[in-house]
């Protein structure tokens, strides 16, 4: 069985599990929407239990409540600036040049995409509290499957051996989002199994949390399903690895030493483990990724169902958004015809990129362009600026999801062609490698892409690869950490349409590169401060 099918089927007791950890999770201040939903250790009593639980710390990471895609489990937070993939590509692409949001009485957006949020956002308190949230969901179960516990309920042997893996998985998931908590906000309330209830948590700073990540992933590697291995949609050694490479790239930024060598032996591993490119990038990003080649490239998915996890996620926004205009009719990409009235379009700058002879016919551009202007002067006007079609409720074979708004495409957070590029990245920053296989891994990507203009050593720079990075990856929630640790996320060295609030793009402050502590969670943790400028 999959875990996009044990998902499915376990939904409901894996978002109502929330419920018993309000104790430990004072920071988000949970409370229960309903008393008749607070499950118990009582639970575990039941051996078929241990699997539906893990699968709800995984399902966290696509719901948001039991009553529907506008049910949140988190009292006063909504459920539309709460999903965790939704957010996080909010995070890491809206406030970035490639992506803009036609509706800015949406909460939050406007002051995401202008980059002139505060600590009220109610997006950033939504990824702040989600992300926390897995945390919490992750140690109730690494508290319920000790040794001691495993011998008081008389839990079988095939059981425990199966339970040996769920644990991996639930230190691997918490420390995916104590990853995110780093690169995003500096610093989280820091709690593991070991840390009682009804206890205000203490704060790691980045350095501890880099740490703390790095250690994880590395202690719990012989537990872990060998990389690709796994059940669909559930963590193996693959993704400790991914998470690895990508803290190893990213490591300058967060604790001021390089660690180049580090990602280059991790992107060794990967590209040694039998993950293979999908045989047409668009399979990537389709209805059925779950089934077609994709499932040899995509390390890591957010798992999405038109019919039983129905959720504002990432590729429900981006396929809906995508569609509206005079241009897209949503019968192309598997969703309603009027959709969501052009709610997404592209900034001028990522255009730019694909303008010249060497992208017509590249299969990662979908930009439609038609009778439109490349530049965005009016926000509110769906007709200006580009829009692309980079996302389909549509499988490869051509058939349209179950649902016309809510789409069966998984979000492909981690995959393959992320650690061909990293390779060249770390590879031309001193990690070790070699030219040659550089050259050979982005032009594969080139060629998927039926690219004929492939590159040759002297074409292998840093800038190259932050462009092909934004063709290759866009709107995968990248972009924001991919400009930081190139040193062009603020400051006025690259400015791109809106950045900073200006029409043409301004300067932004460097307190900008970390997002603030939401207010709301400040409140509730004494521990916690403000990050700086804000």
């Amino acid at each position: 069985m999959t875990m996009k099918r044990i998902i499915k089927n376990i939904s409901v007791i894996a978002v109502l599990m929330v419920f018993t950890l309000t104790s430990c999770t004072e920071d988000l201040n949970i409370v229960p929407n309903d008393d008749d939903t607070l499950l118990g250790s009582e639970l575990y009593e039941d051996e078929a239990a241990y699997e539906r639980v893990i699968a709800g710390v995984y399902a966290n990471l696509a719901l948001t409540g039991t009553g529907g895609p506008e049910s949140s489990n988190i009292e006063g937070i909504d459920a539309g600036t709460s999903q965790f993939g939704r957010v996080l590509l909010y995070l890491q692409t809206l406030t970035a040049d490639q992506m803009i949001w036609s509706y800015e009485n949406d909460p939050g957006t406007r002051e995401l995409q202008r980059n002139i949020w505060t600590a009220q956002n109610p997006m950033i308190l939504g990824m702040y509290s989600r992300t926390h949230l897995t945390i919490a969901l992750a140690n109730n179960f690494l508290r319920e499957t000790t040794a001691a516990k495993l011998d008081s309920r008389g839990v079988s042997e095939s059981t425990r051996a199966d339970i040996i893996e769920y644990r991996a998985e639930a230190r691997l998931l918490r420390a995916l989002s104590y990853y995110y908590m780093m690169d995003l906000f500096g610093k989280a309330n820091f709690g593991t199994e070991a840390n009682a209830v009804n206890t205000v948590l203490p704060v790691a700073e980045r350095a501890e949390l880099f740490e703390f990540i790095e250690s994880e992933l590395l202690d719990i590697e012989s537990d872990l399903v060998d990389a690709g291995q796994n059940q669909y949609g559930r963590a193996d050694k693959g993704v400790a690895y991914m998470i690895l490479a990508k803290i190893y790239l990213n490591a300058e930024v967060y604790t001021g030493t390089p660690r180049y060598a580090d990602c280059m032996n991790y992107c060794q591993q990967l590209l040694s483990s039998g993950y293979v490119l999908a045989t047409e990038y668009k399979h990537n990003f389709q209805a059925d990724n779950n089934l077609n080649s994709a499932t040899g490239e995509v390390i890591f998915p957010i798992i999405s169902d038109g019919s039983t996890t129905q959720n504002y996620g990432p590729t429900t926004v981006m396929i809906n958004g995508s569609v509206g205009s005079l241009e897209v009719n949503g019968a192309e990409v598997g969703v309603s015809e009027a959709a969501w009235g052009g709610a997404i379009r592209v900034r001028k700058e990522f255009a730019q990129l694909w303008e010249g002879g060497n992208f017509i016919d590249d299969d990662r551009n979908t930009i439609i362009s038609a009778n439109r202007p490349i530049g965005i002067t009016d926000i509110s006007d769906p007709n200006q600026g580009y829009i692309i079609q980079k996302y389909s409720n549509m499988s490869s074979d051509g058939v349209a999801g179950i649902d016309q708004t809510f789409v069966d495409t998984d979000f492909p957070l981690f995959r393959l062609a992320d650690v061909h590029l990293m390779y060249a990245e770390a590879h031309l920053r001193g990690g070790g490698g070699t030219i040659t296989e550089a050259v050979n891994l982005v032009n594969a990507l080139r060629t998927r892409a039926n690219n004929p203009n492939t590159i040759s050593n002297g074409d292998l720079t840093l800038p190259f690869i932050l462009d092909e990075r934004a063709r290759e990856l866009h709107w995968e929630a990248h972009r924001r950490q991919d400009l930081i640790r190139f040193g062009l996320f603020t400051g006025g060295n690259y400015n791109w349409a809106w950045k900073g609030n200006g029409s043409n793009g301004i300067a932004i402050p460097a307190h900008l590169n970390l997002f603030p502590i939401p207010s709301l969670s400040m409140s509730s943790n004494p521990n916690l401060s403000q990050n700086p400028g804000y």
